[in-house]
């Protein structure tokens, strides 16, 4: 898995020194969890618990600091614990992409050279928002990311939180003129997301990756071109997801097909919360943590207020689709 600097985001230095190449990422890339105490700090220990659990099922990077890892709900302190404990404990064994959510250009630049300064090797932004904005607006606010810092810049396409889809032409022009590496697609616009392949394709924009948010059409998802997921519940089964990589990879599509569907069965847990006394995202998120916490991996399932927490009959629903998955 290479995020490699593309176009003025590679130095000579910068490209020199990476480990991880030039060929652009791929794999299976976690949007790691993050844990949290009952005083709703960061629970470092336990962070570094799941980056093992993560890497020892053979994931190809991780993404912190993204929307399963709580990232609108977290301090500024919060934040910067978690990129400085994920990059000492991954120590370059995978390369660590830091994602720099805010809702304007000037705050996103100011994440992005901590993250930067932490050593990740990559940072991931999506469009500013709270305020309406125009694409060249969105345009504009990519390229003086991508000039601030000296790695390289992912974008994040997430029209349900940000309330814009990016353009698919303005994503192939940056691609091609080097300023971004990559995009994370939460779209859930699967014709969009071919037409965004086939155009990169064209316009021959090699090393510029293309990733899957949709973790649940992950097989398909692979069979148009992607080149790697970005799936939530891969902090659950990251085994489940490595496997699915790997038949796609070798072009064993049935055997993909039934580890998708087995991992289609097992989302199931984000539907374990009440939808009368919490929201999707409570539900959702809550139920990762809880199995995790099920899991032995995690100390504590909590979720970052205003979020709310599984009860006891919720966490049995997420204990008996682990067990039926095999996990338990």
């Amino acid at each position: 898995m290479n995020p490699a600097p593309t176009g003025r985001t590679a130095s000579a230095a910068s490209t020199a020194s990476s480990p991880w190449g030039l060929g652009g990422l791929t794999g299976v890339v976690p949007p790691v969890c993050t844990p949290l105490t009952p005083a709703l700090e960061v629970d470092v220990p336990s962070l570094e618990r799941l980056v093992d659990h993560l890497l020892g099922a053979g994931v190809d990077g991780l993404f912190v600091l993204g929307s399963t890892s709580e990232v609108a709900f977290l301090p500024d302190a919060h934040r910067r614990v978690v990129l400085d404990t994920v990059v000492k404990h991954v120590a370059g064994r995978v390369p660590v992409l830091g994602g720099v959510i805010d809702m304007t250009t000037l705050r996103v630049i100011e994440h992005a050279r901590i993250a930067a300064e932490a050593g990740c090797d990559g940072v991931v932004t999506t469009a500013p928002f709270y305020t309406r904005t125009h694409p060249l607006e969105i345009e504009t606010h990519l390229r003086q990311v991508a000039d601030a810092v000296p790695v390289p810049v992912y974008a994040y396409d997430l029209p349900v939180s940000v309330h814009s889809k990016l353009d698919g032409q303005m994503l192939v022009r940056l691609a091609a003129e080097g300023v971004l590496a990559g995009v994370k697609d939460s779209s859930g616009d699967d014709g969009g997301l071919r037409t965004l392949l086939l155009a990169l394709r064209d316009a021959e924009a090699a090393g510029f990756s293309v990733l899957t948010g949709s973790e649940l059409t992950v097989d398909t998802a692979f069979a148009m071109g992607v080149q790697g997921v970005v799936p939530g519940l891969g902090n659950v089964d990251p085994a489940g997801y490595a496997r699915l990589y790997r038949h796609c990879r070798a072009g064993r599509w049935d055997e993909a097909r039934a580890e998708q569907e087995r991992l289609l069965r097992l989302f199931d847990i984000v539907n374990a919360g009440s939808p009368g006394r919490m929201g999707r995202g409570s539900s959702a998120l809550g139920a990762f943590k809880t199995a995790l916490h099920l899991l032995g991996v995690i100390d504590c399932p909590l979720t970052a207020p205003p979020q709310v927490p599984l009860d006891a009959a919720e966490t049995g629903f997420v204990r008996d689709r682990l067990a039926a998955a095999g996990l338990l």
